[in-house]
């Protein structure tokens, strides 16, 4: 399993207008072979919210990447500048250890 984190530097002020974003998404990810699920986390002591997506393999994630659905998910209009407070920070992992295997 592949874990893609997208780290996310929301400016104060914008967070609900970003977590709104979220909830109003397309949801087309969730119909792309090898997807699993989507996680969005909301920070409790910092500025960074983390988006991970979580793939079958990382060829499943690239095939995303380059789909139809993939571009009309992230078209539409782009937030404003100031909804961010610097760079995001875009991070890939591959799962070694789940401790949810071990509870089945």
């Amino acid at each position: 399993m592949v874990v893609v984190a997208n780290r996310i530097r929301v400016a104060k002020g914008y967070e609900k207008d970003f977590e709104e974003r979220f909830r109003n998404r397309r949801g087309l990810v969730e119909h792309s072979p090898g997807f699993v699920r989507n996680m969005i986390l909301k920070p409790v002591d910092s500025e960074y919210y983390s988006v991970m997506t979580f793939w079958e393999s990382m060829d499943a994630f690239t095939a995303w990447t380059k789909s139809d659905s993939f571009r009309e998910a992230h078209s539409g209009p782009r937030p404003p500048k100031e909804m961010f407070s610097g760079p995001n920070v875009l991070e890939i992992h591959e799962v070694i250890m789940d401790t949810e295997d071990t509870k089945k």
